[in-house]
């Protein structure tokens, strides 16, 4: 008796070997379809590999002929192309989309008010030409899988970390430790809240899919189940490599050096829920996510990247600390000249739950 069949484009990413192994454990015949020019050693050697371009559909149909599969993840190439190409060919299509295709995540102000709602559910709202005309390609390629695959199902991506990422943020924070900074400018408290995921709780969560009736239909937000703030995430990523290190808060008009990891000039929330897919799939992270971020920090420190690489100037950080010391000096000095202006304001705020607070305390307005 032949086993349920599974076809995998891309899948060696940072989501795929989890993806991958996942659905072997479910019991599928694995295969992956791929250009070749990456290669993991997470992913077990009977797994098939096919060679061809995922972005041209004509290469797609030549490297797979009349073959059919019983369920096929689309997670690379061309979504529109390959959701219509296996119409007929699959029991199931699922597909990869990403956080980007909701309205207010490309552009804050889109929104009234501004910013993407917390947590951002599958419901809200999705991004339109208005707004930006690549995010509204995303939609219009959700779109495009239910109309050819009504009982497909679609997982919408966050920012992904871990190994395997290309083009990894967390080497913002780790070249700066290993180049023995122990001060980071972060913007706004480093409060703004990033929901990202790790590899191998996105891929397994995508396993989670395969055969399950429960998901046809529907689209799913993907992603760790915890969601840390800015100064949170790079406080595990700093002590991870048993550094101390200060946060130096800035405005974010002035914070500019914390943009690139913020990936963003704002500092508004993106966080995504995961509750559909931890009711409807029963989805837990594999890792919990300051393990994960830990782990992270210790990989890149062992695999660090190339100074002045083209992946490390992707990241678009200068690295410029003397410029980040004199913004730091200068701040610091502008701020203690209004601070005595700011502590007469005070009226002695206590919050009533604090300790030795007795009660409200009653503080009369001047004018």
């Amino acid at each position: 008796m032949v086993g349920r069949t599974a076809l995998v484009i891309g899948g060696t990413g940072p989501t795929g070997p989890s993806l991958v192994n996942g659905l072997i454990a479910r019991g599928f015949t694995a295969a992956i379809l791929h250009t070749g020019r990456h290669e993991v050693d997470t992913i077990p050697d009977h797994v098939e590999h096919i060679h061809t371009d995922p972005f041209r559909i004509e290469s797609v149909a030549g490297a797979l002929g009349n073959r059919t599969f019983d369920v096929v993840y689309s997670m690379y190439g061309r979504l529109r192309d390959l959701a219509a190409f296996f119409v007929g060919r699959t029991g199931q299509f699922v597909a990869v989309g990403g956080m980007p295709s909701y309205r207010g995540y490309a552009v804050p102000d889109a929104l009234e008010p501004p910013g993407l709602p917390v947590p951002t559910r599958e419901d809200a709202p999705r991004s339109d030409v208005t707004e930006n005309e690549k995010t509204a390609k995303m939609v219009a390629s959700e779109d495009l899988v239910f109309e050819h695959h009504p009982d497909g199902t679609m997982f919408r991506y966050p920012l992904i970390y871990g190994p395997g990422q290309l083009l990894p943020r967390e080497w913002l924070v780790v070249r700066r430790v290993l180049d023995g900074r122990r001060r980071i400018i972060v913007a706004d408290g480093g409060l703004t809240l990033r929901t990202v995921g790790y590899g191998p709780n996105v891929g397994h969560a995508l396993s989670l899919a395969a055969d399950e009736a429960s998901a046809a239909g529907k689209t799913y937000n993907v992603a760790d189940e915890q969601s840390l703030s800015t100064a949170q995430t790079i406080q595990v990523l700093t002590e991870a490599l048993d550094a101390e290190v200060e946060l130096v808060s800035l405005p974010a008009a002035l914070a500019t050096p914390a943009r690139p990891f913020l990936m963003g000039e704002h500092t508004s929330h993106q966080s995504l829920s995961v509750d559909a897919i931890r009711f409807d799939l029963g989805y837990r992270d594999l890792v919990p996510t300051v393990d994960a971020l830990a782990s992270t920090a210790r990989h890149l420190a062992d695999h660090p990247i190339r100074r002045g690489s083209k992946t490390e100037q992707r990241l678009q950080d200068p690295f410029d600390y003397e410029t980040e010391d004199a913004l730091i000096e200068a701040y610091r000095a502008a701020t203690a000249e209004i601070q005595p202006l700011a502590d007469t304001y005070d009226p002695g705020f206590r919050n009533r739950y604090a300790p030795g607070s007795d009660d409200w305390r009653l503080v009369a307005a001047k004018n």
